[in-house]
């Protein structure tokens, strides 16, 4: 039977290779976090929106109830006789309509909010997003030393990654 050898071919030692693998290492884990981090942010705007969507067509309901309640008035007033049933119910038109411009301005209200929240949301997400760009420059920089041995790469990559740190990192104080 034949012996197989094999052979390997060994680097020589190469501690400033040990440090930037830690480095770039390190970067992919900022990396994961910040993508997740932007992915909810993204995710939580969506949601505002819809939401927000959903109030503005709760608006719009009160807002055609109270457009009807307006006409049936302009119909009532112009009958030439009016009833007593009529006076009744130009009555109730008017407290009803007190009713849905008080639900409409709230509504209107909630939905305004909701969608100041959802820009806010979606301007922390943007920040995110850069952060994760400046990241992935930054690891793949970073390890590219390995294929060109040059100090250089691994320089410009964390920089790249500090700055993008950064960048997340006001995500989070807006």
């Amino acid at each position: 039977m034949a012996e197989l050898e094999i052979h390997h071919e060994v680097e020589g030692h190469d501690p400033k290779g040990k440090t930037i693998g830690v480095v770039a290492s390190i970067l992919a884990v900022l990396l994961a976090v910040v993508t997740i981090i932007s992915h909810r942010a993204h995710t939580d705007a969506v949601i505002l929106k819809s939401d927000a969507n959903d109030k503005w067509a709760f608006y719009q309901s009160k807002r055609i109830k109270f457009h009807n309640l307006e006409l049936g008035e302009d119909l009532l007033n112009a009958m030439p006789a009016r009833t007593p049933l009529a006076d009744k119910t130009l009555v109730r038109y008017a407290s009803e309509k007190k009713r849905y411009e008080k639900d409409s301005e709230k509504a209107q209200e909630s939905a305004v909010d909701t969608e100041k929240e959802a820009s806010h949301i979606e301007a922390k997400a943007l920040r995110y997003d850069f952060g994760e760009g400046l990241l992935e420059i930054g690891l793949v920089l970073t390890s590219l030393y390995f294929i060109a041995r040059s100090n250089l790469f691994p320089v410009i990559g964390i920089i790249s990654a500090v700055a993008g740190v950064v960048i997340a990192t006001l995500g989070f104080v807006m």
